[in-house]
């Protein structure tokens, strides 16, 4: 009887917004029981066709709030009537996942399409579409070899749009835009409403309806700490740190692909389940990564920026920092990976020389989030693989010609993410040869 009361209230909960039985049913099958903020101030709009700009992190269900719209009036016709710019390619998996879960009682040809496969596959599922979930730069290519058609679109989605904009696909996205309908219904989704996304909505968006949520982080229960630690011992750190918190899901950010590969590597030499995530990888590479950490196949995830936005990732209680963000809002969108739901969770940031800048401007564009600093405990210097050299978190240095650590064969000098830098390779993990004859530097303990 009680069961039944709670499917009748959750039922009305979401009827009341206007949403059909078809989308109701697959609402409750999943278990949802009321529904979110974004999704109660902006689903009636959606429904009414209104123009919307969405001011909506990840997590918040946003997905739905603009789903429900496309679902209930979009048709099974093998047109395509619903357009969703997405700047991932696993974000746009992300959603298109969602999208054929709500729309299982009304069935419609959802097709995602983006780089780093081939092309002819997404040809023969674009021919049937009714919505097309995208990234701009494949949407772009299907446009100039005219495998998709866009002149029935009647309602166009950008989420994450200051995250497309920050990744540089301004021109892209204006582009696909022109080649929609002018009379269409454009929904737009921003964690960040910034001057960019303004001047994009005043352009292209007809008396748009603007609407705010509050944060899914919940900052009561999100802890921020740094550490202050001299460069060579900065992945021993966060080996130590690692292995000491073994909660939940841990999730660490590097700033360029070469020192995501060279964190994951190493984190795996020294018996740390991890596994790395960057652009840089294949598509088949990246889906099999995230559907193993959703699976908790592995415990740690390495990654650029690309997972800190739009992912929608469960359980992660840790948030390592290894580089400073040089963009400050990005550091709002690291550690809002944890302390989601009202759980509680730990944005942990190591501060080496190099990060001092980055840092400084992530405090003065966020004055009110509180970030103490921790000492640094005692720490057990790790061996640092790099390549077929390895050398000793804190200065020691050993390849295979036995070297004693007191003179690099390449001339180089530890970086300070634990790596090893030649001359011309200043901001990764990885090594430049020196094939020339001149002096070669030499370093111990720092």
């Amino acid at each position: 009887m009680l069961k039944k009361s709670i499917l009748k209230n959750t039922m009305e909960k979401f009827k009341v917004l206007g949403l059909k039985d078809a989308l109701l049913r697959s609402i409750i099958e999943h278990k949802f029981e009321a529904p979110s903020e974004i999704q109660e101030k902006t689903i009636p709009l959606v429904l009414e066709g209104k123009d919307v700009i969405a001011g909506a992190s990840t997590g918040s269900g946003k997905t739905l709030a603009f789903g429900s719209g496309i679902i209930q009036n979009c048709e099974k016709i093998g047109v395509v009537q619903a357009l969703i710019l997405v700047p991932t390619r696993e974000l746009a998996d992300q959603v298109a996942k969602t999208l054929k879960m709500f729309s299982r009682y009304k069935p419609l040809e959802i097709v995602e399409v983006f780089g780093g496969v081939s092309m002819s596959p997404q040809v023969q599922k674009l021919r049937r579409a009714d919505v097309v979930v995208g990234t701009p730069g494949r949407l772009l290519d299907h446009l100039e070899h005219e495998t998709i058609d866009l002149r029935y679109v009647k309602i166009l989605v950008l989420d994450e749009a200051d995250r497309m904009l920050d990744m540089g696909f301004v021109q892209d996205v204006t582009r696909i835009i022109e080649n929609c309908p002018k009379n269409r219904q454009t929904l737009l989704f921003s964690a960040t409403i910034n001057q960019d996304v303004k001047k994009l909505s005043h352009r292209y968006m007809a008396n748009p309806i603007e609407i705010a949520a509050e944060a899914q982080v919940d900052p009561t229960k999100l802890k921020q700490i740094y550490y202050d630690v001299p460069d060579n011992m900065k992945f021993s750190l966060l080996v130590h740190l690692l292995k000491q918190n073994r909660v939940g899901l841990a999730m660490v950010f590097c700033n360029t692909q070469r020192n995501t590969d060279f964190v994951a590597q190493n984190l795996q030499q020294v018996g740390i389940n991890a596994l790395a995530i960057h652009g840089g990888h294949s598509q088949d590479k990246r889906t099999r990564v995230m559907n193993q950490f959703h699976a908790k196949d592995f415990e740690v995830l390495v990654c650029t920026d690309v997972a800190a936005r739009g992912l929608d990732i469960k359980n992660v209680s840790h948030v390592y920092n290894y580089d400073i963000p040089r963009e400050p809002n990005q550091y709002v969108h690291r550690v809002g990976r944890t302390a989601r739901a009202g759980t509680e969770g730990i944005a942990i940031n190591i501060l080496a020389s190099r990060d001092y800048d980055n840092f400084t401007q992530v405090r003065r564009h966020n004055p009110d989030m509180r970030i103490e600093k921790e000492e640094v405990p005692q720490i057990e210097r790790v061996m640092i693989r790099v390549k077929d050299q390895e050398f000793r978190s804190g200065g020691r240095f050993r390849s295979g010609g036995g070297h004693d650590g007191g003179r690099g064969r390449f001339g180089g000098r530890p970086s300070s993410s634990g790596g090893f830098r030649g001359r011309s390779d200043r901001n990764s993990g990885g090594f430049r040869r020196r094939d020339d004859n001149r002096p070669r530097s030499r370093f111990g303990r720092r």
